[in-house]
């Protein structure tokens, strides 16, 4: 069979349309971007403080096929989630119980310190408004991931079992209402990690240690056993999974790099 050959100024100029092409769709998807962005849209909130997530109900990873069920007393799963609870307990580092304090609040604008502890730029209202968006309504979605499984196993969490203390008093009552398995903060917390390392492809191996670290403080609080945190995870990684499927996510997603690019033009 011949090969066939263009000729060198064909293919060059082939080359240069396919580039051409190419920025302007960059910077078509960039404008649509922009102007379908949620910034753009008037967002329902859910409750005080929770604004509406990406996906719809019938959207949402259903927690109850993806995970398994719950170690069964008595298995090894079972005993290891005993064990290191028992040793997250008698932990003496000061400095990581304040961490995991920190870490459990999920209020903004106060929840975006949790990541910009690592980031290169602060996630703020005001200097990253769509970033600031993003991380809020996919709370929502990763939030909501976790209750088909929660409501179903009604796992008593550590300080139920154990009777040691946690990082949040206050909240100790909703706690034992709210199933252990599967996490929820670690299922928001493993969410925020993969979007911001897309976001901030740079800082993505020290984002994702900080997410890992995120749902590890769940554990020390006293609050969710290992095998909760495994899970949390899975539903996390579920939902950002989902959310690549969303067209105002991804639209989201391009106007915020264009966000913090033009923050990294200025210095900032």
């Amino acid at each position: 069979m011949r090969t066939l050959k263009l000729p060198k100024r064909i293919i060059i100029s082939s080359i240069s349309v396919a580039l051409v092409l190419m920025t302007g769709c960059s910077t078509m998807s960039l404008h649509r971007a922009r102007s379908h962005s949620s910034l753009t849209r008037e967002l329902n909130e859910l409750q005080p403080g929770i604004l509406e997530g990406y996906l719809s109900r019938d959207q949402l990873p259903n927690s109850l096929i993806i995970l398994p069920q719950p170690p069964a007393e008595g298995s090894a799963e079972w005993a290891l989630d005993m064990e290191l609870a028992e040793e997250y307990l008698e932990m003496q580092d000061e400095d990581r119980k304040e961490l995991a304090k920190a870490d459990a609040e999920l209020h903004f604008p106060e929840a975006t310190e949790a990541f910009n502890r690592v980031l290169s730029l602060d996630i703020t209202e005001e200097n990253t408004p769509l970033v600031y968006l993003i991380l809020r309504r996919s709370l929502t979605d990763a939030a909501l991931s976790t209750y088909q499984a929660k409501n179903q196993y009604k796992r008593p969490r550590p300080f139920m079992v154990n009777g040691g203390p946690t990082c949040t008093p206050d909240v100790e009552e909703y706690l034992k209402e709210d199933g252990s398995y599967p996490s929820g903060h670690t299922a928001i917390g493993w969410t925020w990690a993969l979007i911001l390392a897309e976001l901030f492809p740079e800082q993505a191996d020290i984002i994702m240690v900080r997410g890992q670290e995120f749902g590890i403080s769940r554990n020390i609080c006293n609050v969710h056993w290992h095998s909760d945190v495994v899970a949390g995870r899975t539903m996390g990684a579920s939902v950002v999974a989902r959310l690549h499927a969303n067209e105002n996510f991804m639209l989201d997603m391009i106007a915020a790099r264009a966000e913090i690019q033009k923050l990294r033009k200025k210095g900032q």
